[in-house]
């Protein structure tokens, strides 16, 4: 008995023991999870209700309407439009294969298209949209939607692209778009959304922050794997402000389809030096970036002669030949090494030492003075007045003119060209001859200039203030500097060697045997102040002299330059001009009865008054 007794005494105190140590660790249990608890939902509950909400919710950026570019009269030259396009969810459809096949038969795909569609693909979730083709037309959406029940996971979007209205003949100035590339990430979340364009040239290029607007934001209810469930809220991205430009689009059009292919025509206001024009042949259409250019174009585009891609307005490299012959009378004037009176005797040359060189008129032009140097366009006078200042001296004022030097317009990648200087070229280890400041003093040698610099100096020769050519009139609506004359300095110059300068440029179309004296203005129009140019692009040898060379009987690509610059009215200016017809052959023949016409052109579109007739006096000098 007691032995039994023993027995469950022992085992009672075993289940106790056994008891109480599973007491103790449910307690422990039960007590960490309710510490547990209290740190989750009490201590750190705040935290954990954001991550909640922050894993059932996903901010996604919205891409704001691109800012439009409109012309001087407020039409649009770069806006938007919509762009239906086809899209592909891979989780809608069991064979994706499958379903690209179909849709190839029913709207073509190219190799490259489809190989891009299954990259995306492979890199996408299966649920979200990957765009199978862009810009499709009427018919192509209808016959998706015909075919809709044999197109699993095809389903047609709206978004927007880029369009410009007038295609080639503003393409130089607006610029266009394009997807942007890693250089562009600035730290602008915008860049990252699909879809996003950003300004590659022109305007579009220099205005592309102002343009581009600020992103929006959606909030939206998603699930655990991230798709979408319902939208929770909307704001709208600040879409970006317009940019009105001061070129005139219809007169764009009416010059581009005026000039010839190599011919460069600049338009500016004289007084503010807004631009109203700039034309040149070839270019390019901008629409076809949208889309993506294809290597084919691309080859075209840059293999031609003629390269369409560049802006010969602003980038096209040229001597001036004796359109430069202001600026060297003006040099003369203000360092005094010249009276107006002073006459310099021609005989059809200018010798110095054992080298000879030759005026345009064999014959020569006799005795002439500095206006009448200018009107017959005499080489032997300003090889002369060359000599006399140095070639520091006439670079100097051709900076103060606006030569060879950077011009403030708002096209990015716009040359501002050579003028050179003695140091420039000791810079190139060869010593600057007395020969080389002779033959600069025509316009010819190392000047590199491009034509809007070139009417960048008529403007200021005519109203001497520094005129900037500019292209911007205002920003969401409200005007930019620069839009009076009084806006911009003077230029410092003697206003006595200004008129004689104007004076001269007067005679140059005006006077009987002014080289311009065939392109005057019609009746009623006013007159016009201008100067003549011809630069060689071979180098014409003594015998090609002797033997009666005429320049008509090259192959055009061999045939000399033709410039003219000039501002009208003369008594009022109002408008300068640059022409430049490569290989024209003479400056009197192509590009002033060209610049005429520019004038005219212009003078109808805007209807400027015109002030009184001066009647030409009949001086020849």
């Amino acid at each position: 008995m007691k032995g039994v007794k023993r027995e469950e005494e022992r085992r009672r105190s075993v289940f106790t023991r056994r008891a109480l140590l599973l007491g103790a660790g449910q307690a422990g249990l039960f007590g960490f999870l309710g510490w547990r608890l209290h740190t989750l939902q009490v201590e750190q509950g705040e935290r954990y209700a954001t991550l909640a909400e922050e894993n059932r919710l996903s901010a996604r950026l919205l891409s704001p309407p691109r800012g439009r570019v409109l012309d001087r009269n407020g039409k649009v030259v770069a806006g938007n439009r919509l762009n239906w396009r086809a899209l592909l969810v891979a989780e809608q459809t069991q064979d994706v294969a499958a379903t690209l096949d179909t849709f190839h038969r029913i709207v073509p795909l190219g190799e490259n298209e489809r190989a891009r569609v299954e990259r995306e693909l492979r890199r996408r979730r299966r649920f979200v949209p990957v765009i199978v083709r862009e810009f499709l037309a009427w018919e192509e959406m209808a016959r998706i939607e015909v075919n809709a029940p044999d197109l699993p996971g095809i389903l047609i979007d709206v978004g927007t692209t880029r369009l410009y209205p007038e295609g080639e003949h503003l393409a130089h100035i607006v610029g266009y778009v394009a997807p942007p590339s890693e250089r562009d990430m600035d730290g602008d979340p915008l860049l990252q959304l699909p879809g996003v364009r950003v300004g590659r040239a022109g305007v579009e290029r220099h205005h592309d922050t102002i343009l581009r607007g600020r992103a929006g934001a959606v909030q939206l209810e998603v699930n655990a794997v991230g798709r979408i469930i319902r939208e929770l809220d909307r704001r709208e991205g600040v879409p970006g402000q317009d940019v009105e430009i001061s070129v005139d689009a219809e007169l764009q059009r009416t010059l581009r389809g005026r000039i010839e292919e190599g011919t460069s025509v600049v338009v500016m206001n004289a007084r503010n030096g807004e631009v109203l024009a700039l034309a040149s042949q070839p270019s390019f259409d901008p629409n076809v970036f949208n889309a993506g250019v294809s290597a084919a174009q691309w080859r075209q585009w840059t293999s031609q002669r003629a390269t369409p891609l560049i802006n010969k307005t602003t980038n096209g490299l040229y001597a001036p030949g004796s359109t430069f012959k202001m600026v060297v009378m003006l040099a003369a004037l203000e360092a005094r090494v010249a009276s107006p009176g002073e006459r310099v005797h021609c005989p059809g040359h200018f010798d110095l030492g054992e080298s000879r060189f030759h005026c345009w008129n064999r014959n020569g032009h006799g005795g002439v003075d500095m206006r009448t140097s200018l009107k017959v366009s005499c080489d032997v006078y300003y090889y002369e007045m060359a000599r006399r200042l140095g070639i520091d001296r006439i670079a100097a004022m051709s900076r103060r003119l606006g030569l060879g030097v950077p011009l403030d317009i708002e096209l990015p990648g716009t040359r501002a060209g050579l003028v050179p200087t003695r140091a420039w070229r000791e810079a190139q280890g060869k010593p600057w001859a007395l020969g080389d400041t002779v033959v600069h003093g025509i316009g010819q040698g190392f000047y590199q200039l491009t034509p809007l610099s070139l009417a960048t100096m008529a403007a200021r020769l005519a109203t001497g203030r520094a005129v900037q050519p500019h292209l911007t009139r205002s920003i969401g609506g409200r005007p930019v500097r620069g839009q009076r004359p009084e806006d911009w300095p003077s230029l410092g110059l003697n206003e006595r060697d200004l008129r004689l300068v104007r004076e001269a440029m007067w005679a140059v179309v005006n006077e009987p045997g002014g080289t311009a004296l065939a392109s005057r203005l019609p009746a009623g129009m006013g007159q016009m102040a201008g100067k003549t140019g011809t630069t060689q692009v071979r180098r014409v040898s003594r015998e090609q002299r002797e033997r009666g060379f005429r320049v008509e009987t090259l192959p055009r690509e061999w045939r000399p330059h033709a410039l003219f610059v000039a501002y009208a009215p003369h008594d009022n200016p109002q408008y300068a001009v640059s022409v430049v017809v490569e290989h024209g052959t003479s400056g009197s023949g192509a590009a002033a009865p060209l610049a005429r016409d520019v004038l005219v052109e212009t003078f109808n579109r805007f209807r400027q008054p015109v002030p009184p007739q001066r009647v030409a006096e009949g001086r020849s000098g």
